[in-house]
C-alpha cells in the first residue's frame, strides 16, 4: 500500500502533522504502508497539479481541501481551508469518516493527534513533546517574544531549519524521524546540523535588518525584505523589536512567489472584530483570524507591495 501524504511545506506544524499521520496510519491502519511525501506551498495558481494524488491512499494534512475523488484523508484547521464554496459543500457531504476540519484548533498537529486517539484508538503519548511544540509554535503560544526569538529549544531550532533551510526535499526526509525520535536527537542529525549554524546566524542578522527597515506607526509594523533571501524569517521578530505593536505586515519574495504576511502580536489583547484571514481573503489569500498571508506570482512584487501597504493602512485606521 502506497500512501501519498501532502503537507504544508516549510512549516513545523505541517511536518509534525505528516509525522503523526504516518505513525497513526502505520500503527492503526496498515503496518506495511509505504509513505510518499509532497510539500505543498500556497501560491497564486491552483496548488494541486494533475498527478498529485498518485497513491493507493492519499492524504492532505495542514493544507487546503481538495474535492478530488482520489483524496481519502484530510485534516486541517485553517479558516481559509477551502479554495472555493464548492469545495466546502463537497466536504460537508463527505461521509467517509476520514476527513476532519476544526478551525478552533491552534495547530493541525494537536487536531490530528486528538482525532487519531479518540476515533481510531491511536496512542499519541510517545509523541507528546512533538504535539506540545506543534501547538506552541503554530499557535504562537510562547511565554514572551524573547522566548519565541531566542531559539534555544530543540523544537524552535528544528522549526528554523524546517522553515528556512534551502535544501529541497529536506522536510520529507525529516518526517520519518519526527515520527520516531525525540526532538533533541533530531536536532543533532547531520541533515539538520549542517543547516542549523548558518541559519541561526542568518536569524541574528535578520533582527538587525528588521530593525533598520521596519516602519512602526499607528500600532502597525510594515517592512519589506523582498530584495533579500528572508522569506523564512521568524515571524515574532517584529514584536520582539516593537512590543507595543498590534499588527505586522511584511513583504517577502522567493523564486516561487511574492508573499504578503500579516500577523497579530500574540502578547497583546487585540479587538476580536479584526479577522486577518477574512482581510487577506479579499486579495486571494487566507489563513487564521490572527495570522494570514497572500501569495502572488513571483513577478507580482509591485502588486504585493501595493497590497501590503493597503492592508497596513487599513489596520492603522
Amino acid at each position: 500500500m502506497k500512501v501519498r501524504v501532502c503537507f504544508h511545506d516549510k512549516c513545523f506544524d505541517g511536518a509534525s502533522s505528516a509525522a503523526i499521520f504516518s505513525r497513526f496510519y502505520h500503527e492503526r491502519i496498515d503496518p506495511s504502508a509505504e509513505f510518499l511525501y509532497t510539500g505543498m506551498t500556497h501560491k497564486a495558481s491552483a496548488p494541486f497539479e494533475d498527478g498529485t494524488f498518485d497513491g493507493d491512499e492519499n492524504a492532505i494534512v495542514d493544507f487546503k481541501y481538495s474535492s478530488s475523488p482520489a483524496l481519502t484523508w484530510w485534516f486541517d484547521h485553517h479558516q481559509s481551508a477551502f479554495l472555493k464554496p464548492e469545495d466546502a459543500e463537497h466536504f460537508r457531504h463527505d461521509h467517509s469518516g476520514k476527513k476532519f476540519y476544526d478551525p478552533t484548533y491552534k495547530s493541525c498537529t494537536k487536531l490530528l493527534a486528538d482525532i487519531a486517539s479518540e476515533k481510531f484508538g491511536f496512542d499519541a503519548k510517545p509523541l507528546a513533546d512533538l504535539i506540545k511544540w506543534g501547538d506552541i509554535i503554530d499557535g504562537a503560544q510562547f511565554a514572551s517574544p524573547e522566548e519565541a526569538v531566542g531559539l534555544t529549544e530543540p523544537a524552535t531550532q528544528l522549526a528554523l531549519v524546517i522553515e528556512a533551510a534551502p535544501e529541497p526535499y529536506l522536510v520529507p526526509r525529516l518526517i520519518p524521524d519526527l515520527a520516531e525520535l525525540p526532538l533533541a536527537e533530531i536536532v543533532q542529525l547531520p541533515l539538520v546540523k549542517k543547516h542549523l549554524g548558518p541559519l541561526l546566524e542568518r536569524h541574528r542578522r535578520s533582527i538587525d535588518i528588521m530593525r533598520e527597515r521596519a516602519d512602526f506607526r499607528g500600532g502597525v509594523i510594515y517592512f519589506d525584505v523582498s530584495d533579500l533571501d528572508l522569506e523564512g524569517y521568524n515571524k515574532f521578530v517584529p514584536y520582539f523589536l516593537y512590543p507595543d505593536a498590534l499588527y505586522s505586515v511584511g513583504v517577502s519574495a522567493s523564486p516561487a512567489r511574492a508573499k504578503v504576511s500579516v500577523g497579530t502580536n500574540p502578547w497583546k489583547d487585540i479587538p476580536p472584530d479584526v479577522n486577518l484571514a477574512s482581510l487577506c481573503e479579499k486579495y486571494g489569500g487566507g489563513g487564521h483570524a490572527r495570522v494570514a498571508a497572500i501569495s502572488l506570482g513571483p513577478g507580482d512584487l509591485v502588486r504585493a507591495r501595493q497590497v501590503a501597504k493597503e492592508i497596513a493602512a487599513s489596520l492603522r485606521r
